[in-house]
């Protein structure tokens, strides 16, 4: 007879969404859950299949809810079987719509327990949207899904251990870019990142904004758009004590990173953000959404469905992501930065119509 997994009160409720059950979700989410780092750091709460979830020997030590929701707030680890799908819409590698239906249905059920407070941070594994979408499921990504779910305006930022980069714009064409910014946009955002820092950090952050075009317009060479929408938020987000610089060219901001005076950039659009972060730390780099009553983090993969199955797929992403949710979840209130932190000179000139404070 399985020994069940004992409880340890205190630790944050972290709820899990297992992702697609053909891809790598489920044996990453069961040796991430079975490192030691995470099993001293939180509570796990499993949104997912259960014939799936059985084949693991570690979630039959799980306590088993045999419904979509949570009635209450678990007290040990816990899987909920939100489906109970045939093997073979479970087949690691070979993706169905079954299974876009059923890695929505975890997303969803998630989302109510982070409603109900039945869990303190969501975490989510991978999941195909195209997948979703061919299911019938309109889907443009977890961040699109958890901002509509909770009414809330959100900011993506990916959380990694040189460089803190939120995105202005998330799953937009490049085209529509320059469209979607605005100061006031901006400088929401801006206050949405320091808000949201200064609880973990325990000061009030530095933040530096990219600019938009090479060389951050170049004076208004290269365009207008730095003068006209960024300087101007940046001036109304330090109008409202917010410490921000820029806006800088990417390329050099990005370049120094792991030595910049920031504790955050805000890029302004998908890649100029994400090509940074995942080539500085792609293992160690969390997807967090900010703005949520609950912190949400995701790794920064996908379902690689030429690697489920094989036990060749990093669980490292994960347990990042699930130390991450714990971190957010554990916040403590904010903290008077000490006197002559982070006074370091700015390795690079700001936007010339904007000068360093």
């Amino acid at each position: 007879m399985t020994r069940p997994a004992r409880s340890r009160p205190g630790l944050p409720v972290v709820g899990i969404s297992l992702g697609d059950p053909s891809g790598v979700g489920p044996e990453v989410t069961a040796r991430a859950l079975a490192h030691p780092a995470v099993r001293r750091a939180l509570l796990p709460v499993v949104f997912g299949d259960g014939p799936t979830l059985a084949r693991f020997p570690l979630f039959r030590r799980f306590a088993r809810v045999e419904q979509a929701t949570l009635s209450s707030r678990p007290v040990r680890p816990t899987v909920v079987e939100v489906t109970r799908l045939p093997a073979k819409d479970a087949r690691p590698g070979i993706p169905t719509r079954a299974g876009g239906r059923a890695q929505h249905a975890y997303v969803q059920a998630l989302v109510e327990a982070g409603r109900t407070g039945h869990v303190d941070a969501l975490c989510t594994a991978p999941v195909n949207k195209g997948n979703i979408t061919r299911a019938g499921i309109p889907f443009m990504g977890h961040t699109e899904l958890l901002a509509e779910a909770f009414g809330v305006e959100v900011l993506m930022v990916m959380d990694g251990p040189r460089v803190r980069v939120a995105l202005a714009t998330n799953h937009v064409p490049l085209a529509q870019v320059p469209k979607r910014l605005t100061a006031e946009g901006l400088t929401a955002q801006l206050k949405l990142l320091h808000r949201s820092l200064q609880p973990l950090l325990g000061w009030a952050p530095r933040l530096a904004m990219c600019g938009l075009n090479p060389h951050a317009g170049e004076g208004g060479a290269l365009g207008t758009e730095e003068g006209e929408v960024l300087v101007p938020a940046i001036r109304r987000a330090r109008r409202a004590g917010i410490q921000v610089e820029g806006p800088f060219a990417a390329d050099g901001l990005f370049a120094r990173a792991g030595r910049l005076p920031y504790d955050a950039v805000l890029a302004l659009y998908h890649d100029q953000g994400l090509v940074a972060a995942k080539a500085l730390d792609f293992e160690r780099t969390v997807n967090v959404t900010l703005g949520l009553p609950v912190p949400r983090t995701s790794p920064d993969h996908g379902t690689a469905y030429d690697l489920a199955g094989t036990g060749k797929a990093s669980a490292r992403p994960m347990v990042e992501a699930l130390l991450k949710a714990a971190t957010w979840a554990r916040a403590r209130p904010v903290a008077r930065r000490p006197a002559g932190a982070h006074k370091s000179v700015p390795v690079l000139s700001p936007h010339p119509k904007e000068t360093s404070p």
